[in-house]
């Protein structure tokens, strides 16, 4: 008979793949380390697991997992790859071929609804907290891989434990193994590292076709590989395999680390899948397979990871763009696609791309940023954002202008979340990037065309379709074309409170880039005829720029006034961003100011009642 679990312990039933079954009791006063590591709480013995694969924190209610491994860890029909959840307690745990169920422990309470995993949080991280934050660290086990699991929280009045230090001195810079360092051009440093580079590539192209030799993985239907229960199958293939080749694998290799590796080029996005899963990182480039820059922070740096080879490269490129029914090869050597959480990607191939596959991806938040967080980010003052609120519950037409990766997007999903839940809003996007949260939303999104050259549907047509559907507004992720002159068009045609964005790196440049979008729709228009349809159609330029220190704000904002007397746009500006100096590390100075122009519409919140009389219209 099992023995009972104390109140301060937890029964754990341990199931292997060969039937076996055991029962263990383990202490639940601070968060429990799973690997076969010996100073492992849980020890799983098997090379399919992880020195340190995953740690546990038995909670009053539920229990939380999170993988810290290279491999993923699967909770209930979860998987894990460097990210925590709460699950209710009796929850399988898959590691390896080990299948963990941890008892609820003495007086828990019914458990919980469990929480989608956070990708890059940490147990016991609050939402919103930086990591490290609240808790402290375990020490790591000798041999480990991977962030360190977190010590538990010391009891009310209890002194924070010691975190122990490995024993020994730091070995020598001279002692350390080098790595090929990767320059910007992508060029090796020296000979010796190239030459190890190419042993290296040749080694990881045998494994790969072993590894399809044994799985087949090439004729496997692409909506399979993203099965859970796929992975460990390929990590079973890729540790046989690497077991009868490792007497050829160099000294210094972490078998674990290569092995997570391969996994992620044979069922995911390669070395891209742990820039995907930390939150901190915005935007992720590769330039070529030996080079990947990562946006962090608003700042641009060149990472360590690469790709094995120029075809792994493509292989990744194509099983994003398949299951959406695009396609890219040496006829259509581009596209635009997006993944499955929203994010935006695009892949250029040879023979554009010179040095290589090219893949570029601009991270969709999994949150959604509110005005209020942009408020607190410091983009734009409270004052600025109700106003724009306003404008936009009051059907001013908006046109939000920057440069790249200046936020546009992102304020622009802003914006449109502004909009009153009982109208009909169409959105028109290349590559779906919206979440608007209104009920009654059409989301449409561009084609490109097929082998025949045919099925095209570009902005233009959808815009020209989206009048025909009676939307109330419409909102069109950017113009960049003919289709500027279809969406003025609307904007004077009753489809007041529509918005878009454009490219421009000052409201004066948005005008001026209209009129030339405008001209591209091949229509012959006078200037004149032009400048008459935007000052009717726009009434607030909204710019966001980006600045040196890689933080983003709403640097100015201003209201379309007319055609002068010369033929010119008049613009007023309402609220500025002035710049006054330059701090520590290169951080921009400045401050937010109101003009003193009061728009023409304000009367227009009156009436609506979105102020009242006496109130402070800005």
């Amino acid at each position: 008979m099992a023995a009972r679990p104390s109140s301060n312990q937890v029964q754990v039933v341990i199931h292997t793949d060969d039937g076996s079954e055991r029962t263990e009791m383990v202490p639940i006063g601070a968060p429990i380390t799973i690997g076969r590591h010996v100073n492992c709480v849980l020890r799983l013995d098997s090379d399919l697991v992880s020195r340190q694969h995953a740690v546990v924190e038995i909670g009053p209610a539920s229990m939380r997992v999170e993988d810290v491994s290279t491999n993923g860890t699967i909770a209930g029909e979860m998987l894990l790859r460097r990210q925590a959840v709460d699950v209710p307690f009796g929850t399988p745990v898959v590691l390896g071929n080990f299948t963990v169920y941890f008892m609820p422990p003495p007086g828990a309470a019914a458990a919980p609804v469990p929480r989608a995993p956070v990708a890059g949080q940490v147990i016991g991280q609050v939402p919103g907290q930086l990591p490290g934050q609240g808790l402290g660290q375990l020490p790591q086990i000798p041999g480990g891989h991977g962030r360190p699991p977190l010590a538990a929280v010391p009891a009310p009045g209890q002194a924070t434990p010691p975190v122990a230090v490995p024993q020994g001195p730091a070995p020598a810079a001279a002692d350390r193994p080098q790595q090929p360092r990767v320059l910007a051009q992508g060029a090796i440093t020296t000979p010796e590292a190239l030459q190890k580079r190419e042993k290296q590539v040749a080694l990881r192209r045998e494994i790969h076709k072993l590894l399809l030799e044994h799985l087949d993985l090439a004729a496997m239907d692409p909506s399979k590989v993203d099965d859970p229960s796929m992975r460990p199958k390929v990590l079973n293939a890729l540790r046989r395999i690497i077991t009868n080749i490792e007497s050829r694998l160099p000294p210094d290799t972490d078998r674990d680390q290569l092995i997570g590796e391969l996994t992620d080029e044979a069922l995911g996005l390669g070395p891209l899948e742990r820039f995907l899963a930390d939150p901190q990182i915005t935007e992720i480039m590769v330039v070529d397979p030996n080079t990947i820059y990562i946006e962090r922070s608003g700042k641009l740096t060149l990472s360590e990871t690469r790709f094995t080879d120029d075809e792994r490269v493509r292989a990744v490129i194509e099983r994003i763009v398949t299951p959406l029914g695009r396609r890219i090869d040496e006829s259509s050597p581009l596209v635009d696609a997006r993944l499955k959480d929203g994010s935006r990607v695009n892949a250029v191939i040879k023979p554009l791309a010179l040095r290589g596959s090219c893949i570029t991806i601009r991270k969709f938040s999994k949150t959604p940023l509110t005005l209020e967080k942009l408020v607190g980010f410091g983009a734009l003052t409270p004052q600025m954002g109700l106003f724009l609120t306003r404008s936009v519950i009051a059907k001013r037409n908006i046109v939000i202008s920057g440069g790249t990766g200046s936020g546009k997007t992102t304020l622009l999903n802003v914006l449109s979340g502004a909009i009153p839940s009982e109208e009909r809003i169409v959105t028109i996007e290349d590559a779906a990037e919206l979440q608007l949260a209104q009920p009654h939303v059409v989301s449409l999104e561009t084609r490109p065309a097929n082998l025949e050259g045919k099925g095209e549907y570009t902005i233009r047509d959808l815009v020209k379709n989206s009048l025909r559907m009676r939307p109330d507004r419409i909102v069109v992720g950017e113009c960049r074309g003919g289709e500027a002159l279809d969406m003025l068009q609307a904007m004077n045609t009753g489809h007041d409170g529509s918005l878009t964005t454009t490219h421009a790196n000052s409201p004066e440049e948005a005008i001026s880039r209209i009129e030339t979008l405008v001209l591209m729709a091949g229509v012959d228009l006078p200037v004149r005829a032009i400048r008459d349809q935007i000052a009717g159609a726009v009434h607030v330029i909204v710019q966001q720029t980006r600045f040196s220190d890689g933080s983003r704000r709403v640097s100015a904002i201003s209201e379309v006034t007319g055609v002068g007397d010369e033929g010119t746009i008049e613009m007023r500006p309402i609220f500025e961003f002035i710049r006054t100096g330059t701090g520590p590390n290169g951080k921009v100075i400045g401050e937010f100011r109101a003009t003193g122009y009061l728009p023409s519409y304000l009367n227009d919140f009156i009436v609506m009642g979105l102020v009242k009389r006496g109130e402070a219209y800005l």
